[in-house]
């Protein structure tokens, strides 16, 4: 998860984040699929820790050669 803090100068309550009060230099994680909603109102959030990237790996494609060798002939 990615983390925020609060920097407004009163607390809120966060419905996203499960109706949690928020206070003033609060650090809260985020769910990293909503961190650029939180980002892009800077007068409210500061970015702490971006989201991870989380894409998997390309898979390997097999040759033919090792994909035929690789079945048991029965």
């Amino acid at each position: 998860m990615a983390r925020v803090r609060f920097i407004g100068a009163e607390p809120v309550t966060v419905p996203e984040l499960g109706g949690r009060r928020i206070e003033p230099d609060e650090i809260v994680e985020v769910p990293d699929a909503r961190f650029d909603g939180y980002v892009c109102q800077p007068a409210t959030w500061e970015g702490i820790e971006e989201p991870k990237d989380e894409t998997p790996a390309p898979l390997k494609k097999l040759t033919a050669v090792k994909a035929a060798s690789s079945v048991k002939e029965g």
